[in-house]
């Protein structure tokens, strides 16, 4: 039974709920004082009676349990995520700035990707005699099997040997469009890549489920092509399956994405998270983990609101078999 649109509003606020209160133990869970594992006992024993008082106030680790998590959530949901001591500035600012660089390269690796694995999965699932597309179910199974930073360490290797491209890093101010598109190709063909050999990988099951109903034989039968019968009526089929599964992947592909983000020094929310766990800087840390968290919940219920377009019986929550 699918959720109503009603219930899942509220799933995705328990969610939310449930990713705050998980940032906000991220140091409450480490044993012994918060102040000492955010600044390091070296920095700590530097702090006075007044300055330690003052930080703790400020990073909302004051007082009882109960009264820090009510702070810390009436910040979040009021905009108030604080100061970056790595970065010397609001949390929300460098977050906003370094949130459109992950963007631009996830969003249109996701679009790619579906598109691409959609096809591909669909013809060898089709053609799943066929030895060419065997071949390429088994590429594509051992490709997913990779992890994606591993796929970059690998194209880094094969690039700095027999391609001129540019390795890692990002433009500076003033380099130009294309050179801002040269650093970022590499990264976004290693997300494509990852997130084709999945979704290739789903679409090739479900069309294969697909195959085994009778109307594929009826329609055959009537004499309709190859192509008539995938893309005419073995695909409306699938779509409700593959674009849930697309939805529900996207949170391994931000995951997969951040840590591209680190090898090739994109800097993006995924350099933003390491940099801010070497630095110890908390608030960020909290910070954009929350906005990833919400990135994330958006991408999904979006998902939710397409997957509804494509077969009303999931809008009005009516049972899928």
């Amino acid at each position: 039974m699918v959720a109503k649109p009603s219930g899942k509003f509220g799933l995705y606020l328990l969610t939310l709920l449930m990713v705050l209160s998980l940032n906000f133990a991220l140091v409450h869970l480490m044993p012994g004082d918060p102040l000492v594992h955010l600044l390091g006992e070296e920095g700590y024993a530097r702090l006075t009676n007044d300055t330690a008082a003052a930080m703790r106030e400020e990073l909302g680790l004051d007082g009882s349990l109960a009264g820090q998590y009510g702070r810390y959530l009436a910040k979040i949901l009021t905009g108030n995520w604080g100061w970056s001591h790595r970065f010397g500035q609001p949390v929300r600012h460098v977050i906003g700035l370094r949130l459109q660089w992950t963007l631009m390269l996830l969003v249109p690796a996701l679009v790619v990707s579906t598109l691409a694995g959609g096809w591909l999965g669909a013809v060898a699932g089709w053609r799943k005699r066929d030895r060419r597309y065997l071949l390429l179910s088994h590429f594509m199974l051992c490709l997913y099997s990779l992890p994606a930073y591993c796929i970059g360490l690998l194209a880094l290797v094969a690039v700095s040997r027999w391609i001129p491209l540019p390795l890692a890093g990002m433009a500076i101010a003033g380099d130009g469009t294309w050179a801002v598109l040269g650093q970022w190709l590499l990264p976004f063909a290693v997300v494509v890549l990852h997130g084709t050999a999945y979704k290739t990988m789903i679409m090739r099951h479900l069309v294969g489920l697909e195959i085994q109903h009778a109307y594929v034989i009826t329609a055959l039968s009537k004499g309709l092509t190859d192509r008539q019968v995938l893309y005419g009526h073995i695909l409306p089929n699938t779509m409700p399956a593959f674009v849930a599964v697309v939805g529900l992947n996207l949170g391994f592909m931000v995951g997969g994405t951040l840590l591209v983000e680190v090898v090739f020094s994109w800097q993006g929310m995924g350099t933003l998270v390491y940099q801010a766990v070497l630095a110890r800087d908390y608030p960020m840390l909290s910070g954009a983990l929350t906005a990833l968290a919400v990135s994330v919940l958006v991408a999904n219920a979006l998902a939710d609101l397409v997957g509804g377009r494509i077969d009303p019986r999931i809008a009005e929550g009516v049972p899928v078999e």
